[in-house]
């Protein structure tokens, strides 16, 4: 699990700068953050979730639908699985909150296949717009280990002349919705349960009253054959 998680973080590292170069276009058309009281763009607020997504045709693999929003506008984003990836949706929905109805905004994804990221480029042009998408794995949806997808956002602007960029995250978007609840149920990735380790050393400390208890019988019986 180490090995794998640290071959997630080097591929979000590349991902993280490698954006800037492929935002610098995007970005001039992208507003600058105003003033001190806007949204800082590097302490952002996401939160989402995954769930069963929907078949594609030609395809038997496990299709998990994501949707998120987040506290401001970004111009990238990666999600992280500790479950292989096996395909991505190229072109995610963009819609508006609270209408739901779909806005120009437009997002275009990539992943390694097999992989364990799904690199996202585009824009949304205000805060809380939901983007829906989804990723394929080879595993059944509710067998555990479950997946539960981390996500990081990155925003793009030009501040000063200078383009910018900032980065929030990470934010745990859970394990899929409408599985039969089991032992890891409640918990993620980012909140793990509680691994309870048993306290071996009461376990010896009767062990050695034992061999003590022993011992003095051992001088009972020995003191009796003495004359």
């Amino acid at each position: 699990m180490h090995a794998l998680t640290t071959a997630a973080h080097r591929k979000a590292t590349w991902w993280l700068v490698a954006i800037v170069g492929s935002l610098t276009a995007l970005s001039l058309a992208v507003p600058a953050i105003g003033s001190a009281e806007e949204t800082n763009p590097n302490n952002y607020s996401c939160s989402g979730s995954l769930a069963a997504g929907k078949p594609e045709v030609g395809s038997e693999e496990q299709q998990v639908a994501y949707a998120f929003h987040c506290s401001g506008p970004i111009t990238g984003y990666q999600l992280q699985s500790q479950i292989p990836v096996t395909g991505v949706e190229a072109s995610p929905l963009v819609s508006n909150i609270p209408s739901g109805k779909p806005v120009n905004d437009t997002f275009s994804c990539s992943s390694e296949v097999p992989g364990y990221a799904d690199n996202c480029v585009g824009a949304t042009v205000s805060q809380y717009e939901t983007i829906a998408g989804q990723f394929a794995i080879a595993t059944k949806l509710c067998a555990e280990p479950r997946v539960d997808a981390v996500l990081t956002v990155a925003y793009a602007y030009l501040e000063k002349g200078v383009i910018t960029q900032a980065i929030s995250g990470p934010f745990d978007l859970g394990r899929p919705t409408n599985c039969p609840p089991d032992a890891q149920s409640g918990w993620t990735r980012l909140s793990p349960r509680p691994v309870v380790v048993a306290a071996a050393g009461k376990h010896h400390g009767k062990g050695h009253k034992g061999h003590k208890g022993a011992g003095k019988g051992r001088g009972k019986k020995a003191g009796k054959k003495r004359p």
